[in-house]
């Protein structure tokens, strides 16, 4: 089972697109996904359709005493192969629960561990603040994939997520591949060019030699969260995360080989 924490300290960068495109493209392809909701504004939980009220059993749930189990929580969506778990607003109180409740910065990768055999790939769709739910999605996983938007102030968000994820490295005392993901590019601006230029030269060991380009059809995360295609769905964007998609899973074959 393959665990990758969508994630960047800054928010707007399209971190739940790229979860939900990124999950979409490996069920096409005949894998089992799981999608995990860790932010509590619940985006993508709200792409599938999941009202807010009454509050769904979601994340929070796996930080319970005892903690619900991952099979429990799970929900099919529309497309085939592809579950997910939500997210709630409960999950905004985690951090002042951790004070009193030894034990949580572990919860979700105890969770995934009891999870193991069920689904071949599991992603999680990060809240864009560093806190308990970011520790936890980084100390599980085995890749953090850095969607970056392509403006130069997302360069900072990418700095500093950069260094949180070392720290948690260090930590956690295994490595954490960093893959970014350069986003959101309208190559008719002059600052999405410069920043894509930038980004490839300050992170040319871990940044994909592409970049995802402004779509209109993905304006609404929706398309990708309840609408069926034959295949994979269409689009620029679609066919740039599929060549993404390509990138990180080959990045991904020598770690298995060396486990």
């Amino acid at each position: 089972m393959h665990v990758w924490a969508i994630a960047n300290q800054k928010g707007g960068v399209g971190k739940t697109t790229t979860t939900l495109a990124l999950g979409r493209l490996l069920a096409a392809r005949g894998q089992r996904v799981l999608l995990l909701d860790l932010d509590p504004h619940a985006s993508l939980t709200r792409a599938f359709g999941v009202p807010g009220e009454p509050q769904p059993e979601g994340v929070v749930d796996l930080f319970s005493a005892p903690p619900a189990t991952l099979a429990a929580l799970l929900r099919p969506s529309p497309v085939d192969g592809l579950d997910f778990v939500c997210a709630q607003t409960a999950l905004a109180t985690l951090e002042r629960r951790s004070a009193t409740q030894p034990g949580l910065g572990l919860a979700l990768a105890q969770a995934l561990e009891r999870h193991r055999g069920v689904h071949d790939h599991v992603l999680l769709d990060c809240p864009p603040t560093l806190g308990l739910l970011m520790v936890n999605a980084l100390a599980a996983a085995d890749r953090l994939v850095v969607p970056t938007q392509c403006e130069p102030l997302a360069l900072h968000g990418l700095a500093g997520m950069c260094r949180t994820a070392a720290m948690v490295e260090r930590s956690r005392q295994r490595p954490l591949p960093v893959a970014v993901l350069p986003t959101l590019y309208d190559r008719r601006t002059r600052a999405g060019r410069e920043t894509l230029a930038r980004l490839r030269e300050d992170y040319a060991d871990r940044a994909w030699d592409e970049a995802v380009p402004v779509d209109t059809q993905l304006a609404n995360a929706d398309v990708l969260a309840r609408q069926v295609f034959s295949g994979e769905p269409p689009g620029r964007a679609m066919g740039a995360y599929a060549r993404a998609l390509d990138w990180l899973l080959g990045a991904d074959r020598p770690m298995e080989r060396a486990a």
